[in-house]
Parts: C-alpha cells; sequence; structure tokens
C-alpha cells in the first residue's frame, strides 16, 4: 500500500496535525470499529467507492457517503465499511484546530458523519475532483493546501490560553484533571463553551478520550499485560470501572481486545468482520 503525508507549513501546522494519502489498501475485513481520537477529520474518497456507516449493534447500514465528508468529534466508536483497492486522501485537524476552516461551533458535529458539501458547499466536491484527475501526490497535497489556506479564518482562531489547556490535558493524567483546567483565567462555564467550540467536547470527555488512546499505544504488541496495573497506572479507581470506560470507547471489554489480536494493529480501527 501506498502511504504518504504532506509537511504543513504555518499557518496551516498550527491548527493541523495530519494530511495524509494512501492508495491500494487491502483489508482482510469489509468493516471495521473507529474509536474516538479526539480529532475531526475531512475526507475524500479518489477511488469512486461510496462508503457505509453501520449501527454498532446491527451492523446495518445507517448512513452513505461519496465524494468528500466530515467525521465529526466522536464519543464512542464508530463503525464504517473498509474496501479493497481504497485510494483517500484525509485532513486530520488537532483536537482544537478545525473551527478556523469550517467557522461552525464544532460541537454541532458531535457523534456526527455527515457529506462535507452540506457545511463547506459543492467546491468541496469540486476540490475533491480535482484532486481524483491529478496523478502526481505532491500536485494533490498542494491542491489541499491551496484550498485550506483559502479557508482558513485568523479571527476565528482559540485563545493561546485555550490551547495550553488543551495541550495541557494531553500531558497530565485524568487524576490531575482539576489541576490542569483550575489555572484557566475565567469560569469553568466559559472554559465549557470554550471547548464545545473549538474542541466539541467537554474538557473532562476530552481529557478521558485521550487516556483510552494513551492505554492503546501503551498496549501495543504487548504479549503479556497486567490489566489491574494498567487501570491503576492510568489512574482509574478500579478496575471496574476500567473496563466500563474501554468498552464505551472501543465496543470491546480488554479481553476481548486482546483475545482478537487487536494491540497488534493499527491502535484506532479494529476489524469486526475479519476473514478467516
Amino acid at each position: 500500500m501506498q502511504f504518504e503525508t504532506y509537511p504543513l507549513s504555518t499557518p496551516l501546522s498550527s491548527y493541523i496535525e495530519s494530511v495524509f494519502y494512501f492508495k491500494g489498501f487491502m483489508p482482510d475485513h469489509s468493516i471495521e470499529r473507529v474509536v474516538p481520537t479526539g480529532h475531526l477529520f475531512i475526507i475524500f474518497e479518489l477511488d469512486g467507492i461510496e462508503r457505509n456507516t453501520f449501527d454498532n449493534k446491527t451492523l446495518s447500514p445507517n448512513g452513505k457517503f461519496s465524494n468528500a465528508w466530515i467525521s465529526g468529534m466522536h464519543k464512542n466508536f464508530i463503525s464504517i465499511s473498509a474496501h479493497e483497492n481504497s485510494e483517500m486522501l484525509v485532513v486530520q485537524f488537532k483536537p482544537y484546530g478545525a473551527h478556523p476552516f469550517i467557522n461552525i461551533s464544532v460541537d454541532q458535529l458531535n457523534n456526527k458523519v455527515v457529506d462535507a458539501d452540506t457545511l463547506l458547499g459543492m467546491e468541496i466536491v469540486d476540490l475533491r475532483n480535482d484532486i481524483m484527475s491529478i496523478d502526481d501526490v505532491n500536485l494533490k497535497f498542494s491542491s489541499i493546501q491551496n484550498w485550506l489556506l483559502s479557508k482558513y479564518d485568523q479571527s476565528k482562531t482559540p485563545q493561546q490560553e485555550l490551547v495550553k489547556i488543551i495541550n495541557d490535558l494531553n500531558g497530565h493524567p485524568v487524576t490531575n484533571h482539576k489541576d490542569v483546567i483550575k489555572n484557566y483565567s475565567r469560569t469553568q462555564k466559559h472554559l465549557i463553551q470554550q471547548f464545545k467550540k473549538y474542541v466539541g467536547l467537554t474538557p473532562k470527555v476530552y481529557h478521558r478520550i485521550v487516556r483510552f488512546n494513551n492505554i492503546l499505544n501503551q498496549i501495543r504488541n504487548k504479549e503479556k499485560l497486567d490489566w489491574a496495573k494498567v487501570a491503576y497506572d492510568t489512574g482509574y479507581a478500579d478496575q471496574a470501572h476500567f473496563i466500563k470506560e474501554f468498552k464505551e470507547f472501543s465496543g470491546f471489554n480488554p479481553k476481548e481486545f486482546i483475545s482478537f489480536d487487536h494491540n497488534q494493529r493499527e491502535p484506532n480501527f479494529f476489524p469486526i468482520d475479519q476473514k478467516g
């Protein structure tokens, strides 16, 4: 599979985590579970394949997406289709980075996957078609960069104090949550409002998602795990709370997760109907 990323410069690098492209993806499954990461994505399909989302319990299709779509902040896992010979280009925003480009309060997209043209107009479909017609990957990236620069509104950027709080949450355990947010110069109500506007989630939910993703990285490729120690080291009051939250974010309890060898895979995408 071809996989490439594009190095961004300011101001885009201040608000966008990554722009990446892949082609020739050949999964061993047709449905995969995506766990929340604390990021908003704009996704361009470049292969003409329609994608589906599925009901998490019944796995019956509940949404169809083509051309370009936006995946907002999610509090729980979602189920999506995986296709052979996939070709896609993805813009992954930093946790606070989408608002200057989409110009709506990010919480309006919480737990949603929406067609990008409903928010950004047909120009996003025209952009997708232009990218699809270009063979050179670097030129594809250049087209995305130019479009992002045209959408960037500096007046919609978050205050640096908010960015610092978010970065501090990323670097501190959930047990230190109150210590981090108490440093905010205004009221907690104002902080929550700003989080909803720029991040989509409340500070507490966002911090829990950060912790969960840290756990996935900690256990990746590990052959033996002491789940009680993992729970204790990551600040859970007890193992029952840890198991409950692990299942809330992933759909698996920890033992199931390991029995399916999901810790041997990429830490955010897990097959539901793996072949063989």
